[in-house]
């Protein structure tokens, strides 16, 4: 692990930079995990290691090893953004592929919005049609939740949360000896995300992923084909958290990454 200083915030970060490498990939992490747990116990790290890439890696403002503030005024996610792009600048990098998961990905989205001389290839996991203005959501039979994902972050009994993806959120920080306050006060940080007509403009080559029962995604496809030329990936009987391991979410990366979804390939990889 090494640390930089970003907008007054110590980032943790890993870089992994074999001779000869095949290219740079940016990994951006989701709300909640980290570097570590989103990225290399799931075995990213290793698979692009295979494949001869840099990786770097940083964990966000709240999360993991960087720092860990209070005042949801430190989670603008305009500056979030901005974090990976100082990292970059931090190891002399020009630009790098990146590749961004839930939180991550909307992040990711602003950078090919805001830095695209910065970004190459672009991969979008655990995000999708919901994202869209008119997209009529699956219906799941559950109850609409009963409180904010900060206010779950925060209450006293978590058997009081209702919605069992919050729950979920809740209890994977609290396995990973993740700081509350701060998770809630990054549910709360400010930020402008990119509009359907901003992603008609985007350049970067771009991949989105999702699983096939990630209800707060939806469908990667309909976000897909909001964004000129992308491509998309389902993920076969996956949720928002059991997409991220999955073998076919790594195929389909590298087969996007090394030009194989250029050519006529089976339904699901477009």
């Amino acid at each position: 692990m090494e640390t930089f200083n970003s907008g007054g915030f110590k980032i943790a970060y890993d870089d992994i930079n074999p001779e000869g490498k095949a290219g740079t990939i940016m990994l951006v992490h989701g709300f909640v995990t980290n570097r570590t747990e989103n990225w290399k116990r799931l075995g990213w790290y290793t698979a692009f290691e295979r494949k001869n890439y840099r990786v770097l890696a940083l964990d966000h403002r709240g999360h993991g090893d960087s720092d860990k503030p209070h005042d949801p005024e430190a989670y603008n996610r305009l500056d979030m953004a901005r974090d990976v792009i100082n990292l970059m600048d931090h190891v002399g990098l020009e630009w790098a592929n990146v590749m961004g998961y839930s939180m991550g990905a909307h992040l990711s989205l602003s950078l090919a919005r805001d830095h695209a001389e910065r970004l190459g290839y672009l991969i979008l996991g655990g995000i999708g049609g919901t994202m869209l203005p008119g997209y009529k959501r699956p219906d799941t039979g559950r109850p609409p939740p009963n409180m904010t994902m900060a206010e779950a972050m925060l209450v006293d009994d978590p058997e009081k949360i209702t919605d069992p993806t919050q729950k979920g959120f809740r209890q994977f920080a609290i396995n990973q000896g993740e700081d509350l306050q701060a998770l809630a006060a990054c549910t709360q940080g400010k930020g402008v995300g990119v509009t359907p007509e901003e992603m008609g403009k985007l350049k970067a080559p771009t991949l989105v992923v999702a699983g096939s029962h990630d209800h707060l995604a939806g469908d990667p496809k309909a976000l897909a084909d909001a964004i000129p030329g992308a491509k998309s990936f389902t993920v076969p009987n996956t949720d928002h958290f059991s997409a991220i391991p999955h073998v076919g979410y790594k195929a389909a990366v590298f087969d996007f990454l090394e030009g194989w979804m250029d050519e006529d390939l089976p339904e699901g990889l477009r």
